[in-house]
């Protein structure tokens, strides 16, 4: 049984920003003004991936999924560079920091900030305005406003991007020389 990519109209593709060498395989579904940027993986083989409206993948993450175990991410989210989600649920308004790890059954509220390098396993509960760092994560931070803001910010910052590179603003080097 084969699983298809959701991606609703035509009008909605225009919204999306998604890197030619970006990888994308499975059940996946993209919402309106998402951007999954270069060599960023979406391998949705055994259940779904869900990536929320305006929410950015960033350089070289990878979102997968366990049997069981669907990975989805909320809306204005940004998954740093280098991040893993592995069968994990990721609330609205998070900042997942470069090279951290969250792995299956782990559940992250809305409004978190979870720092680099950190790694979120599968009992943690992470509730909403809290900030995580550490290996294992630990909450060192919670019930804090501010991290709404900061989320917010990054994500306005990665929606301005991605309408730059739709619109072509950008050069991209095509192996004919400099």
């Amino acid at each position: 049984m084969g699983c298809r990519p959701h991606i609703s109209t035509e009008v909605d593709r225009l919204s999306r920003y998604i890197d030619p060498t970006a990888v994308l395989i499975g059940n996946y579904e993209l919402g309106e003004g998402v951007s999954i940027w270069p060599y960023a993986v979406i391998r949705a083989d055994h259940d779904r991936v869900v990536v929320g409206e305006g929410s950015n993948v960033q350089e070289h993450a990878v979102l997968h999924v366990e049997t069981g175990f669907p990975t989805i991410i909320g809306r204005n989210v940004t998954v740093g560079h280098g991040a893993i989600i592995n069968g994990a649920t990721i609330g609205d308004c998070c900042i997942i920091g470069m090279n951290s790890t969250i792995v299956e059954g782990a559940v992250v509220g809305d409004d978190c900030i979870i720092g680099a390098n950190a790694v979120v396993t599968g009992s943690m509960r992470v509730p909403p305005r809290s900030l995580v760092v550490g290996i294992p994560g630990r909450v060192v931070r919670s019930d804090d406003p501010t991290l709404h803001e900061r989320a917010e910010h990054n994500a306005r910052a990665y929606h301005a991007l991605r309408d730059e590179h739709l619109e072509g603003r950008y050069r991209r080097y095509d192996g004919s020389g400099l």
